[in-house]
């Protein structure tokens, strides 16, 4: 018994459980399949059906219920959103398979906006479980093994349909056995006894350590008093968690680690109430957004996010469209495999440039945006399905290698609480966007247009946005090199015998 509270109280056994859930809750194999699936023989459905009306209640469904979801996370403590979250992804997969109706598959899509949106305790989970100095690998791992399920799946469901071994409704089923697998594994996870807004560490607070007694060091100090929370101080409490983990024991002892004992642990956590926590909200929110440079950024994230949803919600719709699944063995599920990695080795290439992102950063968001818009441009207008397939590559990987840049520039000097909120607003903004394009594009009740000319306003609404930050991106680095010769102008003018004074 001892042995077994040991292994629970270490860092690994949530970090581990989370990924094994994460894994087999993204190995989908017919997700690159689902438009054949929907308008083949097994559903009978049009594309006009898939395309105007079946599809644009996700955007809705993910729209409504984002915020509710995001609070609820952090008052439950993550835990119940991510079982709620299995059940729901386990009730989208069951209607897939045996509802047949158009008013079925909207139920469906609206339960799988509900899986969306609550992805935020999917991320948010591991922090209130681990130690600051294990947020970096315990965040690479969570995030990691997202990637290598998507991919397997992608990759497992090209094999199953290249090779007929199964049918589209026997893959449905084998992903139900996934689903579940993820279910158990989520039952299992260690409930938090934290969270960063409603229950939250007292800062200051002293508790009784192992070894002594000392202050207690929360990483909400920063978000409790935003007028006197300081950049240093919070990097400096990181690089020393960081260095006293490089010289503590890698078996640590989970919450032991952070010096609490763990029947001390609930002395140190307070909950707030719901107003309090959206005072709080709202006063970071305007603090973090009067930063200029953040809210360009910012800016970019929500536009391009929103126009990379539309993209990757469709293309199969435009697949379909270039060259119809019944007349040709369609790769769909290789080519969003090759896409995630080429997606994945340009963001984590970024890591080794060395660029001055906060003077090139807008002009480098303007010019690849460029190149998405090309790309997209011949996606639409291609006969080809081989030129089409290597477009979308090509546009997912900038998506990738920007919006890695884009957080990592957001982030740089963020606590992990106003991360969050950022990072959950810029998603609304996204969302609220693509929700508008949707319903007067897409939507039967606006234009109801056709994948077309959908995808040409998607193209062009790529190109506005590179136009828009091109010129932003030359602006910055106009004014930087003009503050710089005026910097250096009293320089020149000084005369000779001044330069002993330099010294």
């Amino acid at each position: 018994m001892e042995a077994v509270k040991k292994l629970r109280e270490d860092w690994r056994y949530p970090t581990t459980l989370l990924c094994i859930y994460g894994f087999f809750s993204t190995v989908k194999p017919l997700e690159p399949f689902l438009i054949p699936y929907l308008t083949g023989p097994d559903k009978n459905l049009t594309t006009e059906q898939v395309n105007n009306q079946i599809f644009p209640v996700w955007t809705y469904s993910y729209l409504s219920v984002l915020v509710p979801v995001f609070l609820l996370t952090d008052w439950l403590r993550y835990k119940p959103v991510v079982v709620f979250q299995c059940v729901s992804l386990f009730v989208t997969t069951a209607m897939l398979r045996w509802m047949y109706s158009v008013p079925a598959m909207q139920a469906m899509q609206f339960f799988y906006g509900v899986v969306t949106a609550s992805e935020v305790a999917y991320f948010s989970y591991i922090y209130s479980m681990v130690d600051l100095k294990r947020y970096r690998k315990a965040t690479s791992y969570s995030r990691s093994v997202q990637l290598l399920g998507y991919t397997v799946g992608s990759v497992l469901g090209q094999l199953l349909v290249s090779f007929d071994l199964m049918s589209y409704d026997n893959i449905v089923v084998f992903t139900l056995v996934l689903t579940a697998i993820a279910l158990f594994t989520s039952c299992l996870l260690p409930m938090p006894q934290q969270s960063m807004f409603f229950h939250r560490k007292h800062t200051g607070q002293k508790t009784t350590t192992e070894g002594a007694e000392g202050h207690v060091d929360g990483t909400g100090d920063a978000t409790e008093h935003p007028s006197g929370s300081k950049v240093s101080e919070e990097r400096l409490r990181v690089e020393d968690a960081e260095a006293r983990g490089e010289m503590e024991d890698e078996a640590g002892t989970g919450l032991d680690e952070k010096g609490l004992k763990v029947e001390d642990l609930g002395e140190s956590v307070g909950t707030n109430t719901c107003g309090k926590v959206l005072c709080q909200l709202w006063r970071d929110f305007r603090q973090c957004y009067s930063s200029r440079q953040l809210l360009y950024w910012s800016v970019w994230w929500a536009m391009a996010t929103c126009g990379y949803n539309q993209t990757v919600n469709y293309v199969q719709v435009l697949w379909e469209h270039v060259q119809p699944s019944q007349n040709f063995s369609i790769y769909n599920g290789g080519v969003e495999a090759v896409s995630n990695l080429f997606g994945a080795a340009t963001a984590y290439g970024i890591g080794f440039t060395e660029v001055r992102w906060e003077q090139w950063g807008e002009l480098a968001l303007g010019g690849f945006s460029g190149l998405g818009s090309a790309a997209l441009f011949l996606m639409t207008f291609t006969g080809n399905i081989w030129v089409c397939y290597i477009s979308y590559v090509v546009f997912k990987g900038l998506y990738m290698l920007l919006i890695t840049i884009a957080m990592f520039q957001i982030a740089a000097d963020l606590t992990m609480e106003r991360y969050a909120l950022i990072f959950g607003a810029n998603s609304f903004g996204a969302l609220a966007l693509q929700t508008i394009i949707t319903s007067v594009v897409v939507d039967s009740r606006g234009l109801g247009l056709g994948i077309i000319p959908q995808f040409t306003i998607y193209a062009s609404y790529f190109s506005f946005i590179a136009v828009v930050f091109s010129l932003r991106g030359l602006f910055t680095i106009w004014t930087a090199r003009r503050r710089n010769k005026d910097s250096m102008a009293p320089e020149k003018t000084e005369p000779p015998d001044s330069v002993e004074h330099k010294f």
